[in-house]
């Protein structure tokens, strides 16, 4: 990993590092080396000269795209060439700390869902999407993970219907399932080329996974972000926790928003599954340190 400057350098009052500031502040709930991993590419020179260029270029071929498609048959799409491309440009082009982040986020993704099931009054099947290395999501896994978002909730609220229960708070949470991903930032591609940032790669690949899906693929994607509410209910439902909530802000599951501002969106989702997986870690923690001081108190067995 290249080293973080504003980590390096002393600190100037009367040009105090905004980077510095971030990486401070105790309020956002991210591990160290995470927030370290994503505020680094923040302040890359790809975000900071690449990003307004592209931006504006990448939501005008999202119009374009979507102009084409209306001459496209409806159901037209190539995943697998999609995913295939995508694996390229992340493995060729992709900063260390982006892929790395993106790679996590399908284990934070799987363990979140895996929380609210475990914890919820029913059960349901769910299909973990946990890559180990970029090649691996040329498995048609992003949409998959878009897929299994929506199935969640569909399969989660039917059974709650069928067996008229509701979500509530759990007196014994079970975090059983948060763990750290076994992913190794130092194992991400770092050739010449591996500079563009997240929200950079995210911009440009946004266009090209509308290109290659169908309408209703690619709108249900983008919308699948709006689903950070409903899953940060779930989360808050369970833990008796409400003001957890104040950390999402990926607008209204009922007010779908335009494709545009989906690459914008995205890395929200991002950060707000990054902060969520925090939370429960540091509750795991918690309950773990609690567990250990009871332990602790109880006399040790009398010889029979």
């Amino acid at each position: 990993m290249q080293s973080d400057d504003f980590l390096q350098r002393a600190h100037d009052p009367r040009d105090p590092n905004p980077w510095l500031a971030l990486y401070l502040d105790g309020s956002t709930p991210l591990p160290d080396p995470v927030k370290s991993a994503w505020l680094h590419d923040l302040a890359s020179p790809s975000r900071q000269y690449l990003l307004p260029f592209v931006r504006p270029l990448a939501r005008l071929m999202i119009i374009l795209i979507q102009i084409l498609k209306t001459i496209l048959p409806k159901r037209w799409s190539a995943s697998k060439t999609l995913h295939r491309l995508l694996v390229w440009g992340l493995k060729g082009f992709v900063s260390p700390e982006a892929n790395w982040l993106i790679l996590r986020h399908f284990h934070l993704g799987a363990q979140i869902i895996e929380f609210i099931e475990r914890n919820a009054p029913v059960s349901v099947a769910l299909s973990p999407l946990k890559p180990l290395t970029i090649d691996d999501l040329g498995d048609e896994l992003f949409l998959k993970h878009d897929l299994n978002l929506f199935n969640f909730v569909i399969r989660l609220n039917q059974q709650l219907r069928a067996e008229g229960k509701t979500l509530a708070a759990v007196q014994e949470v079970d975090f059983s399932m948060i763990s750290e991903p076994p992913l190794a930032l130092d194992a991400m591609p770092q050739r010449a080329l591996n500079f563009i940032d997240l929200q950079t790669a995210i911009e440009i690949f946004t266009p090209v996974y509308q290109l290659f899906l169908t309408d209703n693929d690619f709108w249900r994607a983008a919308n699948s972000l709006q689903l950070d509410e409903t899953m940060g209910v779930y989360a808050a439902t369970i833990l008796n926790t409400p003001q957890h909530l104040l950390l999402l802000n990926n607008k209204h599951p009922l007010v779908p928003m335009s494709t545009l501002g989906a690459g914008y969106r995205l890395v929200l989702h991002g950060l707000s599954s990054e902060m969520l997986h925090c939370l429960l870690s540091e509750m795991k923690q918690a309950q773990q340190a609690a567990a250990s001081a009871v332990q602790a108190d109880q006399p040790a067995a009398q010889p029979a």
